[in-house]
């Protein structure tokens, strides 16, 4: 079997800790959901959960594992943008902190990619 690639291990490696703090803090991440939406404690688990399972599905190498990762990708990026939009307008986050919110919605494109790519068994 061929190593895993780079880039497959960076996108498992961001699920596996995301994931890991939606199940740990999800209180972190309820201003990401839209009030609008019933059960947002639920959507947050679920989320980490998934996040766990494409990480999980990345490293062994299943079928699903880069449709799903991208997909999840693509999903939770209007979330991000939420969030960078929020902090911007914040005078409790700090300027650097802002920087990065925005940073990370571009640096999603190549993770989509990674993930996309990641081969499978």
């Amino acid at each position: 079997m061929s190593q895993i690639p780079l880039g497959t291990k960076i996108v498992a490696g961001a699920f596996l800790s995301s994931g890991v703090t939606h199940l740990v803090r999800p209180q972190a991440f309820e201003p990401l959901v839209p009030r609008a939406l019933p059960g947002r404690r639920a959507i947050i688990i679920g989320s980490g959960v998934a996040e766990i399972a494409c990480a999980v599905g990345l490293i062994t190498r299943q079928p699903w594992a880069p449709v799903a990762s991208s997909a999840l990708l693509v999903a939770v990026w209007p979330g991000n943008v939420t969030m960078a939009v929020a902090w911007q307008r914040s005078e409790k986050v700090s300027a650097p902190m802002k920087a990065v919110a925005w940073a990370r919605l571009p640096l999603q494109l190549p993770l989509i990619r990674w993930a996309w790519r990641s081969p499978t068994r």
